[in-house]
């Protein structure tokens, strides 16, 4: 099983603490993860795109000259596609884009995303992450004990309110539960940083 150290918001070290190899342990399947991050980012997608058709563009309700004798193109309206300011012709229309990968392969991926971290020593185990109130000066203190200076996502077992307000005004830092975690949130910070009372509800769900 994995080790990593336990530590307090202080920075010190307070132990060791053992992860779960079938959570924190796996070989990473990148494809998987890949497949994850592509659901992730296509269900972000507005999707409000339109363009109109010729029955929606305004004008050309008459034949704009007689089919025969004239010499020139028979034309039934002077609004279909190849008209200037005629319709457009299978144009965007608003949709969805999300869709949905197996449960299985979901959760492969973010064990996967979760064993990077681990290979690359890129996660920090705290005993626990508490304040009193709401300050980001004292937040970016905990973060400055820890030596984390990069995009980091924070990981707690419930929602912390004043964790996430303390946190929220610091560029690269996002707090999310532990229910909450997602393959693009791990993927998208360079550390990751759990309390140990997350990391155990992590691994009942997924182990």
């Amino acid at each position: 099983m994995p080790k990593v150290t336990l530590l307090n918001q202080s920075g010190a070290q307070v132990g060791e603490i053992e992860l779960n190899a079938s959570v924190f342990g796996i070989e990473p399947n990148e494809h998987v993860v890949f497949e994850a991050l592509m659901m992730q980012r296509a269900s972000l997608r507005q999707g409000t795109h339109k363009v109109k058709t010729r029955s929606e563009v305004r004008g050309g309700g008459r034949k704009p000259w007689r089919q025969k004798g004239t010499g020139r193109a028979r034309q039934g309206s002077i609004r279909s596609p190849q008209w200037r300011g005629g319709g457009a012709v299978f144009g965007p229309v608003p949709r969805s884009y999300s869709y949905k990968l197996p449960k299985k392969v979901r959760r492969l991926a973010i064990k996967s995303a979760l064993s990077s971290k681990v290979a690359e020593q890129n996660i920090l185990v705290l005993e626990a992450l508490t304040l009193d109130a709401p300050k980001t000066k004292e937040f970016a203190s905990v973060l400055k004990n820890l030596s984390v200076d990069t995009k980091a996502l924070i990981v707690t077992e419930s929602l912390n309110e004043n964790v996430a307000l303390s946190a929220r005004n610091i560029p690269g830092v996002t707090v999310v539960e532990a229910n909450g975690i997602s393959v693009l949130d791990l993927v998208g910070h360079d550390k990751l940083i759990m309390t140990k009372a997350a990391v155990e509800k992590v691994e009942e769900v997924l182990a």
